[in-house]
């Protein structure tokens, strides 16, 4: 036992901070990437008309196209990825349970020959998928996760609800560029503007950091920095480019 000690790696330091679950870091991790999204998209599409020296309401229909252009591409596809999703689960489910309706000794023997791989005795694993096989739903559930590595419960949500909760992220990223020409334009407005997204951006990636179990300051920088890069570059791309296009 001490020769296996040895051989084991070292992990190194680990965090012991807050964890979040696994149904909570799903929701946390699409809240944070749809407000990404939105906030890097859109005052990147911003700067781009600041760089090139439109005026305050041509930018704030920009910026306005953006959000909803933005928010609604994400929100369409992710209802096409639930859906697709879903709609394989529920093929792959009603397989499984029609297997189990017409054959349940196969399928106890499946279930008990996983147990057999993942180290468990014989005769133990014969009485574990036996119990689990007496209930339908539970032997579907369990056959589902084991078998083919899905999760009924988690599988089956609304494509509705996610878009809906896509497009919504989304859009709160996306009008925190946009807010401050609605009450000035110019170089003052594309400075609020800028201030307002790197403080939206380190916020978001110190949020990131609860994922990650990176430092917040490392996770908040890179935020911060990929946001700005994308900002400046539209920028200095409208600024060369100037009326030239929208001309």
């Amino acid at each position: 036992m001490g020769r296996e000690r040895e051989l084991l790696p070292h992990p190194g330091p680990v965090d012991r901070g807050p964890r979040t679950g696994v149904g909570a870091s799903g929701a946390l991790r699409a809240a944070i990437f749809g407000i990404n999204d939105g906030l890097v998209s859109n005052v990147a599409l911003i700067m781009g008309f600041a760089g090139a020296s439109q005026p305050r309401g041509l930018i704030l229909l920009a910026g306005l196209a953006g959000l909803l252009a933005g928010a609604s591409s994400m929100a369409a596809g992710e209802y096409v990825s639930v859906r697709v999703q879903r709609e394989l689960l529920e093929r792959l489910l009603h397989i499984e349970a029609h297997e189990i309706g017409t054959d349940l000794e196969a399928e106890r023997e499946e279930l008990a020959e996983i147990y057999r791989r993942k180290g468990l005795e014989d005769e133990l694993a014969r009485a574990v998928a036996d119990g689990l096989m007496r209930d339908p739903r539970v032997a579907l559930e369990t056959h589902a996760r084991e078998e083919l590595g899905l999760d009924p419960a988690r599988g089956l949500s609304s494509p509705w609800a996610a878009a809906g909760a896509s497009f919504a992220m989304f859009a709160v990223g996306a009008v925190v560029p946009l807010l401050p020409f609605l009450w000035v334009g110019g170089r003052t407005g594309a400075l609020w503007s800028v201030g307002l997204t790197g403080a939206a951006l380190t916020a978001v990636g110190g949020l990131a950091s609860r994922l990650t179990g990176r430092p917040i300051a490392i996770s908040a920088a890179r935020m911060l920095v990929i946001g700005m890069s994308a900002a400046l570059v539209t920028y200095l791309v409208g600024a060369l480019v100037g009326t030239t296009v929208v001309g």
